[in-house]
């Protein structure tokens, strides 16, 4: 893997969580609105989107030839559908979370997520971590115990996140497709049930697209833009650098659903929360150390030198 490339892979990454973790800004935006048919409207309009965007960059072609030959790669067939029905039940988990004051446990789920992700990358891709990653990788671990253990209770929202999240990424890993294109081949695996569900709520009379107001409309047809724009980046950056590395670039997205919920929005935060975070952080500060040339230059100095590690 060229340096350059792991190099536009974490800058791409590390965009998506920039965006994901500014996106309850929207959310709250839409909290008179049922967090499913939120959802619904996510998927339709984010597929919608991508199919617009296909034909625009002159991928359409290619995007029936990959869908072809799905029907040949059963591998990639089941990986694609878990991929859908995974990203799909986190975007719903989040968007109730952040619509129930519940951004604190959110953050905590995205903060469990690279302990996911670093196991599924160890035991499912055989990488490797280094024994300062090792350490940091235990600091973590205290600081999600700290949180849950002083919930009392099983963090459900923070457990469903960090899973659903990772396996997801790990699917990512599997679908070596073109980012844009492999976007719509999973919004178009929930599309039908999406739009099943709001034709059943308009039915019913209870919808809110489209009798409520038009700004309303206006930010659930631009969900799916606001859903597009992060998995595009995130899917560029996933494909180029290790599952391990890119669950602690994703410390990115919490921390800023942690600054809202606290600050923005009011939600209480503990010494509890604050003793639980210092270790993640810390876990992060020693995490991002590891990969510095620097470190890598002293490693290197103390193997040559027989001091070992």
């Amino acid at each position: 893997m060229k340096e350059n490339e792991v190099k536009v892979g974490v800058l791409q990454a590390a965009f998506s969580y920039l965006l994901w973790g500014l996106l309850p800004i929207y959310w709250k935006l839409l909290e008179h609105v049922n967090a499913d048919e939120i959802l619904a409207n996510r998927v339709i309009w984010s597929f919608i989107l991508m199919v617009l965007l296909l034909l625009v960059t002159k991928k359409w072609p290619l995007f029936v030839e990959t869908l072809k030959g799905l029907k040949h790669n059963q591998k990639r067939l089941w990986a694609l559908i878990t991929a859908s029905l995974l990203v799909s039940g986190n975007w719903f988990v989040y968007i109730w979370a952040v619509n129930h004051d519940q951004m604190i446990q959110a953050s905590l789920g995205y903060y469990i997520n690279p302990l996911v992700s670093v196991l599924l990358g160890v035991i499912f891709l055989h990488e490797r971590l280094s024994p300062l990653q090792y350490i940091s990788f235990a600091m973590a671990t205290a600081g999600v115990l700290i949180l849950s253990i002083s919930y009392g209770q099983i963090p459900w929202i923070a457990l469903a996140l960090a899973f659903s999240f990772g396996l997801y990424g790990l699917a990512k890993k599997l679908i070596k497709v073109d980012s844009s294109i492999g976007l719509t081949l999973e919004t178009m695996v929930v599309t039908p049930l999406a739009l099943g569900y709001v034709i059943y709520l308009f039915v019913k009379k209870q919808n809110m697209f489209l009798s409520v107001a038009v700004t309303t409309d206006i930010l659930l047809i631009g969900a799916g833009a606001a859903t597009a724009l992060p998995l595009l980046y995130f899917a560029k950056g996933a494909q180029k650098i290790p599952l391990s590395m890119l669950g602690f670039i994703q410390y990115i997205a919490p921390t800023l659903t942690l600054i809202l919920g606290v600050f923005f929005y009011g939600e209480h935060f503990t010494k509890i929360h604050l003793l639980s975070f210092i270790f993640i952080w810390g876990a992060l500060t020693i995490y991002s150390l590891s990969k510095t040339k620097i470190w890598s230059r002293q490693l290197k100095w103390k193997k040559g030198s027989g001091l070992g590690v």
